[in-house]
């Protein structure tokens, strides 16, 4: 029926795609898993969707049975696979879907469930139209894409920045979508140069490793002219070395899966200089609160509030959470700015928040300090117990190869460049941070 829920569950590729579009062509909503899911968590969102059909690829039909076994009342299950498309499965189906419906634009689009990285998921509810309104304000900025682009996606299409700007946008605007299954920083650079890529949307991390990755001086990449990072926060350093490098901008941007994704982005002006995720687009209204609920003075960090068409309709069927997050049209986002030339700047997460002593430090500025020395590759700040001080900073570095830093040079890098309680006072050299499949360093592996 129109409004039934049919979970996703595809690596990235064209299956993923088929299978999205022809979801949404019978009236259905789609409810994208990651197919990294363990049974335990598709169980939970089979349960909480009340799931009318899984499309699910042959070879993650394992974590399906063992997921089905786990509910009350397992769903009907669509199998495809390389040789299979959606269409022939449908086709050979006992109970074929409906014909294509007329579109709604209220009618919902999506269940996109956010990262499990901080307590429960929560399913947030997407219409058409906060879909496509993020397509229109994309196309009002530097990020105008049309039928002679061809995009790069190299994120998981689960995840909402990759399916609604690395994929539906540009396909709504006539371009075409390279969709590389899993990143791989020689094959992704290889498939750019073959299929003419002009525009590249990833994450810090890709960034990171396309911006020193050997023989990019000997491809021909001419043909691109944008890059985009998204989903994770974006370091100055990294930013520089890629643009210095590619010789292309770096458009930063700034949303949430609640927002379609995004709110606001440097290419709404063209600005990429280093600390701002841009100005907002079009339509998109912000404000900064303070703790006490009120505006906070130009200038001061507050919790940053938004309101716009591309703002979701709530969380599925958990009205307490809704209410916490929307009040009279605008979202909390939980993050915390301040505007400087009409633009966001982010700090950090609420929650992520690190108090020594009573004052307050934001990973994310202790962050671009470490990572701008040269023997540091990457670097993420949480706070830990201290006796005395309540908290104290610790910092997990991950170094350039062939380079190791020790916590005194890192100390004495950092000294005059942050208040002294904002000083790591504890460092860890790792081969590698933590990651989700969007690129967000999954802080809460980083505490223990």
């Amino acid at each position: 029926m129109v409004g039934d829920r049919v979970v996703v569950l595809c690596p990235s590729g064209a299956l993923f795609v088929e299978a999205l579009y022809a979801v949404w062509a019978a009236g259905l909503v789609a409810v994208p898993v990651n197919p990294a899911s363990v049974a335990r968590e598709l169980a939970a969102v089979l349960a909480d969707v009340d799931a009318g059909a899984v499309i699910v690829h042959r070879d993650l039909m394992a974590v399906v049975d063992q997921a089905g076994d786990a509910v009350a009342a397992p769903p009907p299950v669509l199998v495809v696979d390389d040789d299979t498309g959606v269409a022939q499965a449908v086709d050979s189906a006992a109970r074929p879907l409906a014909a294509p419906v007329d579109g709604d634009p209220e009618q919902l689009a999506l269940l996109q469930y956010t990262a499990g990285t901080t307590g429960r998921p929560k399913g947030a509810m997407l219409r058409h139209r906060n879909l496509l309104a993020n397509h229109c304000q994309l196309a009002a900025t530097k990020l105008h894409v049309d039928g002679d682009d061809r995009v790069l996606c190299v994120l998981p299409l689960s995840h909402i920045y990759a399916l609604n700007v690395a994929l539906a946008y540009p396909l709504a605007r006539g371009a075409s979508v390279v969709i590389a299954p899993r990143f791989d920083a020689a094959e992704s650079l290889a498939l750019i140069a073959e299929q003419g890529v002009s525009g590249l949307l990833a994450a810090p991390p890709m960034l990171a490793m396309w911006a020193q990755a050997p023989g990019v001086d000997e491809l021909d990449l001419s043909r691109v002219r944008f890059a985009v990072s998204g989903a994770a926060p974006l370091s100055p350093s990294v930013l520089r070395r890629f643009s210095h490098r590619w010789g292309v901008p770096v458009y930063e941007g700034y949303g949430l899966t609640e927002t379609a994704p995004v709110l606001t982005t440097t290419a709404v002006t063209g600005d990429t200089r280093p600390g701002s995720v841009g100005h907002p687009l079009p339509e998109v209204e912000l404000r900064l609160l303070g703790e006490d609920g009120q505006p906070v003075r130009r200038g001061d960090p507050g919790e940053v509030w938004a309101r716009g068409p591309n703002v979701f309709a709530g969380y599925w069927r958990d009205p307490t959470e809704t209410a916490r997050a929307l009040r009279d049209g605008w979202l909390a986002t939980g993050d915390v700015g301040y505007e400087q030339d009409q633009a966001l700047h982010l700090v950090d997460r609420k929650r992520d928040l690190v108090i020594v002593s009573g004052f307050n430090v934001y990973p994310r500025e202790v962050e671009d300090v470490l990572t701008a020395h040269p023997k540091v590759a990457d670097a993420a700040v949480v706070g830990v117990p201290d006796p005395t001080t309540g908290e104290a900073v610790k910092a997990l570095v991950q170094p350039v190869p062939g380079q190791a830093p020790t916590a005194a040079e890192l100390a004495a890098h950092c000294d005059g460049q942050l208040a002294r309680f904002k000083i790591p006072a504890q460092v860890a050299i790792v081969d590698e941070l933590p990651v989700g499949p969007a690129g967000k360093v999954m802080r809460a592996m980083l505490r223990g």
